[in-house]
């Protein structure tokens, strides 16, 4: 009964996916000829199933007027494998023409499922294959949506070393028109295993309506590694410690959705120990199979603090903050060291003697010259082994609405007007509380690589630009604000860098201490704990009309653009003209003063 159960279970899902893919096919199939040459698409949403021939130029745009942006997700994409990227492509504008900015560009060979959205109600995407003579097939689903509403549960970010996450309303049915992205992301040096328990979505050998998509990295344009849909338990497995997982589903057909758990991998091999310093804590990695050696497990590990515990995986994993746990700090010669001892606590054979090696593992990070030095060694009775490798503090710099420095911006390029005050903070994230940052140069620069031009906002602590204001030192925060402006015969675009250095809040002798010197440059190689950090773009607010017409805009620039090599040739024919002026009026004025000499020089009327 049970497998008669799950054929009927089968049969109506293929049947339910036949039934949409006729549906679709009937109302949404267009076949994209040279003489069509595209549409207008004005439906809430619809499904295009496009047959390609050769040497296609078509354009479709989708508008509708309310006050909503579009989603269009290309789920299947069939061109031709050996095509050229220029010669044939899909690309997404947003706006209603092909001189909207570009959202994307498609082509036959692409390592994702292309999902584009676009900033108001219209969009258009253009279609152009070459000559070669094979079958192409797309299939495209479109839909508008408000972008400041969202479904419970759909999507967010992961970031335990385990944990498990479900489609909207699982078991229930999943919504209609759901896009959903989790992002997961576990300590550096682990990879990410994830299994579904369960997955019941609509049947489709290509997975065109619902289907779950996996990526191998932080964002959906990481590398895809399964695009799944129907019945099925599969498992993932990441190359790094991030992994995206993307939920779409359309208008028809809604099933129970799935259930998905995950867990940490450590992903170097590590045969015995190892030990990495980072500005919040040290790790200590201990293979398993090394504490087994000496008939040891996790639970007989401690460290000066025995509550602080390690996380178990195929590894075990002591992550040690740099001011719990019993670690000793100690400040000498602008050197900072965190020590701590991991001690394998025996269980004693009788109430005198023990048959198990006493085992210690001492652990010991020096911050050094814009990095961390890390050692660590194990004493085995009398036996001392030396590790030592190199880390960075680590720090970031963002964007705030006030001087209040609670909102900080997310946009990427976040636009401005020339001006405009501007609030920029670099963070040192640590759980040491008694450092603190302090900005020594901050510059800008309109590329990225900061190459010349440089402008200097910051330099050896002052201010060097007249609406540079600079914060006092607040304990792992470095602040100062300025005056939006852009860069002279360069892009609108402006990036941001800052040295920052890290002192010891209870050093009043140190550089940070000091502030603003600029008299003399102080040395500061002698300090050991420097960091670097970088924002940007930075720009300048473009003319956008209220209506979103970013055809009126390109054209203007266009035809801007091309005006300017006429009024060039005009002002070059010009300046020749008027020299030929001169010369034939220079030559005239002397034969008559050579044959007439009584006549007089007379100013020439302007006409």
């Amino acid at each position: 009964m049970e497998v008669a159960g799950r054929l009927i279970v089968s049969a109506l899902l293929i049947a339910s996916s036949l039934a949409e893919l006729n549906s679709t096919e009937a109302q949404g199939r267009s076949t994209c000829t040279a003489s069509l040459g595209g549409a207008n698409l004005a439906e809430t949403h619809k499904a295009l199933i496009l047959n390609l021939n050769a040497d296609e130029n078509c354009t479709w745009t989708i508008e509708r007027p309310e006050n909503k942006s579009i989603r269009i997700i290309f789920s299947h994409v069939q061109l031709d494998p050996d095509g050229m990227c220029e010669s044939e492509n899909i690309q997404v504008f947003d706006g209603n023409s092909t001189s909207g900015p570009l959202l994307g560009k498609i082509c036959s060979k692409n390592d994702f499922v292309p999902v584009f959205e676009s900033s108001y109600n219209t969009l258009t995407f253009q279609i152009l294959t070459d000559s070669t003579r094979i079958q192409r097939s797309v299939f495209i689903f479109y839909y508008f949506f408000s972008s400041g509403t969202s479904i419970p549960n759909c999507g967010g970010y992961l970031d335990a070393m385990e944990g498990s996450f479900t489609s909207p309303n699982y078991p229930k049915p999943h919504p209609e028109l759901a896009y959903c992205v989790w992002h997961i992301h576990v300590e550096k040096g682990y990879k990410i295993k994830l299994s579904f328990k369960e997955i019941f979505l609509e049947v489709d050998q290509h997975c065109r309506f619902d289907f779950i998509a996996v990526y191998d990295g932080s964002s959906i344009n990481s590398g895809l590694i399964g695009q799944v849909c129907g019945r099925g338990t599969p498992t993932f497995e990441s190359s790094s410690d991030s992994l995206t997982v993307v939920l779409s589903t359309d208008y028809a057909n809604s099933y129970r959705g799935f259930s998905a758990s995950y867990t940490s991998i450590y992903a170097e091999n590590v045969n015995t120990t190892s030990l990495t310093c980072a500005s919040d804590k040290m790790r200590v990695i201990i293979n398993k199979s090394y504490l087994e050696s000496f008939g040891y497990n996790e639970n007989n590990l401690q460290l000066n603090d025995p509550t602080c515990r390690p996380k178990v995986s195929n590894v075990v994993d002591f992550a040690i903050p740099l001011d719990e746990c019993g670690t000793i700090k100690r400040v000498e010669d602008h050197s900072i060291t965190y020590t701590n001892i991991i001690t394998f606590t025996a269980s004693p054979t009788s109430a005198v003697i023990t048959r198990q090696k006493h085992l210690q593992i001492v652990v010991k990070c020096e911050m050094e010259h814009n990095s961390t030095v890390e050692m660590m060694y194990i004493t085995e009775d009398d036996v001392i082994q030396n590790q030592i490798a190199l880390g960075k503090y680590n720090t970031s710099m963002a964007l705030f609405e006030s001087d209040l420095f609670e909102n900080p911006i997310l946009e990427s390029p976040y636009y401005v007007d020339l001006n405009q005050t501007l609030f920029v903070q670099v963070s040192l994230h640590t759980s040491d509380p008694n450092l603190v940052v302090f900005l020594d140069t901050c510059r800008a620069s309109p590329t990225y690589d900061f190459a010349s031009p440089i402008y200097d906002l910051i330099k050896s602590g002052c201010s060097r630009d007249e609406t540079c204001k600079v914060y006092p030192l607040l304990r792992h925060y470095g602040r100062f604000q300025f005056s939006a402006f852009k860069f002279l015969r360069s892009l609108s675009s402006v990036y941001l860098q800052c040295k920052v250095l890290i002192c010891d809040s209870s050093d009043h002798q140190s550089r940070c201490s000091q502030g603003c010197v600029s008299r003399r440059k102080r040395d500061t190689s002698s300090y050991k704990w420097k960091a670097d950090s970088i924002l940007g773009p930075i720009r300048l607010k473009r003319d956008r009309s209220a209506s979103g017409n970013s055809e009126l805009l390109h054209q203007t620039h266009a035809d801007k653009t091309q005006s300017q090599p006429f009024d060039r040739l005009h002002l070059f024919s010009f300046v020749v003209l008027a020299l030929n002026a001169v010369i034939v009026a220079t030559i005239a004025a002397k034969r008559f003063v050579n044959q007439r000499t009584e006549y007089k020089y007379q100013r020439l009327q302007h006409h």
